[in-house]
């Protein structure tokens, strides 16, 4: 017999952008209770709207199973009067009492029977805890200081395992069969059972899966002429437990104004999807997701297109009002914008990133980019809809006729945003870019503000993120030691980011990577090169085998602490395997030197046969000194000389 469970943890509304972390969590921490407890399940699943957090587990066991438990008493060499005294004891017959071989020695025990506990009875006294366990950003207390801590007041919680309450209490608030519907369509108290829970809160006007209201919203959405964003989509189906989508519209004077600012207005600020028409502009409509079922009388759909009116024309204010001062005459006013206490302000941060920017090569208009791509922070349309900095001084280095590399440097000089964005589209803004994020680096490491485990108030990793995506995609020739100043820990932490670019981000192997960058990675547009030509070779018949023969050269060299310093003399050479290897080395480097990457590794895996026969015919740990020495020299020559690619020895291989 199994029996289905259901949990369910009611609160005011979670930010939509915590829920799905938070049930990734409940999962793990459920997971590892039963686990923990031997209880077996057969399905999990987790969902959630803004008001519930939901688990429901199939296949659970009435209760754990019975356990054999071995006891032990006396040692085999025990008085029978102490053999006797442990059986009283633990209440049974001298008899049953057998000699148990362990592994401190013979002793005298018996096996007992352990009851299995009731399911039923283990859930009660975890969940309290597990729930409390949950991980949240931040949470609150809302009973108190001393009572417990959630991200929102838990207001209901139903536990039913089979047909029955599993019961506990967290805060004042008990476990029971007790749901509640959408809060203005649906009853306040739903009656629940495992099998009846998701229907029974549809009747009340909640759809509990996420992906059923994510369809929704796209489908009615599409319907209506949105324009598809994924981002606000997520947003919507956490923030909603029974979507519909309504079309509205506005004033067409509107799109006098810079689509980029329309745009954010609708999606950050009232989380409207945008309309387009047939040939991609932007239309004066837009989309909004209700969480009710119907606008029959159209109250909702005017109450939007009232809301954003009044958004349209603060924007339109702040627009008219900032051209009245050009960029360039707010640089000093960044004196008075702070970038952070330590650091100084945002004057001195432009005045660094401006001569940070010539010291990579930027011309002329990459440093005009640079002087003037933080004074949108001071200006009025920024300060209202900050999702706009970066953007608006684009736009506005576009209306005041700065040269377009200017105006594009200015617009895309906070990209990459993420690992899924794209770099900035000129030589210029990528310089612009990668000179703002090393300046945060730089000056962050400094003065001792770096990220420490989950903690990174200045999101540093996004920043060494950005800035290696810009090296390798924009192929940027620049040494990243000159970059970064010469700190280690700033050089160990932006280490660790670009092997999570290569690794996670591009897709190539981690023994790929360690062998690439064990042999430098001061140019990361030259590894990116050199990691595609080892992924191109690897899978060539003698690729793998030579990297397992540098393996064995680099063992040997260690063993014999052998660190070169003197070249091999070709005249104590023994005719033969070893001749042989020197003259096909001497070859391969001649052919691999100047040549692409791939090529190059071409050429060096052909020496397999050469090195194979080596090892197979040649003692390296010759008696006569001399002659180890020598030996010693011709492999370290060829560990050397062909390691500059990648150290192939890193490379993992099945031989």
């Amino acid at each position: 017999m199994s029996l289905p469970f259901l949990l369910e943890i009611g609160a005011e509304e979670i930010p939509d952008w915590m829920i799905p972390g938070a049930l990734e969590n409940l999962r793990a921490l459920f997971t590892g209770l039963l686990d923990e407890n031997k209880l077996a399940r057969t399905h999990l699943r987790v969902d959630a709207t803004p008001r519930r957090l939901v688990l429901r587990a199939e296949g659970l066991p009435p209760r754990q199973a019975d356990a054999q438990e071995l006891v032990t008493g006396p040692p085999k060499s025990a008085q029978p009067s102490a053999v006797e005294g442990f059986a009283r004891k633990q209440g049974v017959a001298p008899e049953a009492l057998s000699v148990q071989a362990t592994a401190k020695g013979e002793y005298w025990g018996f096996v007992k029977t352990v009851p299995g506990r009731e399911t039923r009875q283990i859930l009660a006294e975890a969940l309290p805890g597990l729930i409390l366990k949950i991980y949240f950003p931040k949470t609150m207390y809302w009973t108190g200081r001393t009572g417990p801590r959630f991200i929102r007041p838990i207001r209901w919680l139903v536990a039913l395992l089979g047909g029955q309450v599993t019961p506990f209490e967290i805060a004042g608030v008990r476990s029971g069969n007790l749901s509640s519907g959408h809060r203005r369509l649906g009853a306040g108290r739903v009656p629940v059972t495992t099998e009846s829970y998701a229907e029974a809160l549809r009747a009340n006007f909640v759809i509990l899966s996420a992906e059923e209201r994510r369809e929704k919203i796209r489908n009615e959405s599409a319907a209506l002429g949105a324009k598809p964003d994924p981002g606000l989509l997520e947003t919507l189906v956490y923030i909603t437990e029974y979507p519909t989508a309504i079309r509205g519209d506005f004033d067409p004077q509107f799109l006098s104004l810079p689509e980029e600012v329309l745009v954010t207005v609708m999606k950050h600020h009232q989380k409207y999807f945008s309309v387009v028409d047939p040939e991609g502009c932007l239309a004066p409509h837009f989309v909004a997701v209700m969480n009710t079922s119907a606008d029959p009388e159209g109250l909702v759909r005017r109450g939007n297109e009232r809301v954003l009116r009044a958004r349209f024309n603060d924007a339109r204010f702040f627009w008219d009002t900032d051209q009245h001062k050009k960029l360039a005459d707010r640089v000093t006013d960044l004196a008075h914008v702070t970038f952070q206490a330590k650091l100084g302000n945002y004057l001195q941060k432009t005045e660094r990133m401006e001569e940070l920017v010539r010291r990579l090569g930027g011309d002329a208009h990459a440093q005009r980019a640079a002087r003037l791509c933080k004074c949108d922070l001071t200006c009025e349309l920024v300060k209202e809809f900050t999702e706009l900095q970066g953007v608006v001084g684009g736009l506005y280095a576009r209306a005041q006729d700065e040269p377009e590399e200017v105006t594009l440097a200015i617009y895309d000089h906070y990209k990459p945003a993420g690992m899924e964005d794209s770099i900035p589209r000129t030589r210029a803004g990528q310089l612009v870019s990668l000179a703002d994020k090393l300046d945060t680096l730089t000056g962050c490491f400094a003065v001792g503000m770096m990220p420490t485990g989950s903690r990174d108030p200045f999101a540093l990793r996004r920043s060494a993120q950005g800035a290696v995506k810009i090296l390798v995609e924009g192929r940027l020739d620049l040494a990243v030691p000159e970059l970064l100043g010469g700190d280690q820990s700033l050089r160990d932490f932006f280490e660790d980011r670009v092997r999570y670019y290569f690794k996670d981000i591009r897709g190539f192997k981690y023994d790929e990577i360690n062998a690439v960058l064990a042999c430098g990675w001061d140019n990361l547009a030259d590894v990116e090169s050199r990691l595609n030509a080892l992924q191109q070779v690897r899978p060539t018949a003698n690729f793998e085998p030579l990297a397992a023969s540098f393996k064995r050269i680099k063992n040997i060299l260690t063993q014999a602490q052998f660190e070169g310093g003197v070249a091999a003399d070709p005249s104590r050479l023994e005719p033969g395997p070893e001749s042989e290897l020197h003259a096909a080395s001497m070859t391969v480097k001649q052919l691999a030197s100047g040549r692409p990457y791939r090529e190059a590794l071409e050429a060096i895996a052909s020496l397999r046969p050469k090195v194979d026969l080596f090892f197979d015919k040649v003692l390296v740990n010759a008696p006569d000194p001399a002659v180890r020495q020598n030996r010693l020299a011709l492999l370290h020559g060829i560990l050397t000389e062909f390691s500059s690619i990648a150290d192939f020895s890193e490379i993992v291989t099945n031989t």
